[in-house]
């Protein structure tokens, strides 16, 4: 079978919601011939999803995978009239990281991924990490001009020297994290998770979100996590079909969503 759907899940979801399974190891996901077959799969999965009358469909982990499919824009670019809602669930995962961070009067966060805009705009001082001028210019045009200061390009991990509050948004190595001072702690925005290589930091898990404890009757997708339990993209998923909402959210975060999808989750 090229896609394994729990039974269960089928009867829970049908015409609202599935998520989305993908018979493939996770280290096929790296494999540059391997891209192909592994979005062959995920739009067969989609179409059959559309067919179905499935309103909402999660790619979540490696399957919105930015160098993959571009965060699932390249299904809606090739089938403009999907009924059914594709959604990568990364706007709740960046809203749980964010509200993790401003609740601890964080002022300074390293951060080699998205939501850099959501950040400068509370005014949390960001480096930015990004080897491309041209990226970090596009973003800061976008930022409010009195909240542009809040942003600084920086190109190597040693301008993390003295932060100790690391978002990760893209694979990062041991010797990457060794820039880090003692004691900073690792937001996880990136799948699959890094290495916990510092004994004197501390590593963040993979954002998730717990039901509330008087929903009765439904499983969980994630056979990583005790029931009732699910990652932040997949919970997205599901917030998307509660909350009818119409759009497909692929590709970038709009952080202007943040707030909204946080607060309906």
């Amino acid at each position: 079978m090229s896609f394994l759907f729990e039974k269960r899940l089928i009867h829970i979801y049908a015409c609202y919601y599935m998520p989305l399974f993908v018979n493939r190891k996770q280290f096929s996901y790296f494999l540059p011939f391997a891209k192909n077959g592994i979005n062959n799969q995920i739009e067969q999965a989609i179409l059959r999803a559309n067919k179905l009358g499935v309103k909402v469909i999660s790619l979540a982990a490696l399957n919105k995978n930015e160098g993959l499919n571009g965060g699932g824009i390249l299904f809606i670019n090739k089938y403009p009239n999907l009924k059914v809602r594709v959604v990568h669930g990364n706007t709740l995962t960046a809203g749980v990281i964010v509200n993790q961070i401003t609740k601890h009067d964080v002022n300074e966060v390293f951060l080699s991924g998205a939501i850099a805009l959501y950040l400068c705009t509370k005014q949390v001082r960001v480096l930015m990490s990004t080897s491309s001028s041209e990226r970090f210019q596009k973003i800061l045009k976008e930022a409010p001009y009195e909240y542009q200061k809040y942003l600084v390009h920086v190109t190597k991990y040693q301008a993390a020297k003295n932060c100790k509050t690391c978002i990760v948004g893209k694979w990062i190595t041991p010797r990457e994290q060794k820039f880090a001072p003692v004691g900073a702690h690792f937001h996880q925005f990136v799948v699959p998770p890094i290495l916990p290589y510092r004994n004197d930091c501390t590593y963040g898990d993979l954002a998730a979100m717990r039901l509330p404890p008087h929903v009765k009757g439904l499983g969980s997708c994630e056979y990583t996590m005790e029931r009732g339990v699910v990652h932040a993209c997949h919970a997205g998923g599901v917030v998307h079909s509660l909350e009818g909402w119409t759009h497909h959210e692929v590709g970038a975060i709009d952080v202007q969503r943040i707030d909204l999808v946080w607060e309906a989750a």
